[in-house]
């Protein structure tokens, strides 16, 4: 989780648009998930920016000072797409 926007790698926005050919796109193009950080899980949502390419994974402050994390920080995650289960 890089950088104050919590960019997803270009190599992982490809695998998420490629699990995604097919389905239908909620409002904005996001994507519900499921998100685990260090053992900790929660649902959100990502969404495509165009710009960068890339999903962005919003982190509020109170998950970021769970799971140990600030803005700027990198961090291992399993990301599991609940829209397509």
């Amino acid at each position: 989780m890089g950088g104050s926007s919590n960019l997803l790698s270009s190599h992982i926005s490809r695998e998420i648009r490629h699990a995604l050919s097919g389905f239908a796109r909620r409002g904005f193009g996001s994507v519900r998930v499921t998100v685990i950080v260090q053992g900790v899980a929660w649902k959100t949502s990502i969404f495509p920016d165009s710009k960068e390419g890339a999903y962005i994974l919003p982190i509020k402050k109170d998950v970021r000072k769970q799971i140990g994390v600030d803005v700027g920080d990198n961090a291992e995650f399993r990301l599991i797409i609940d829209d397509i289960q």
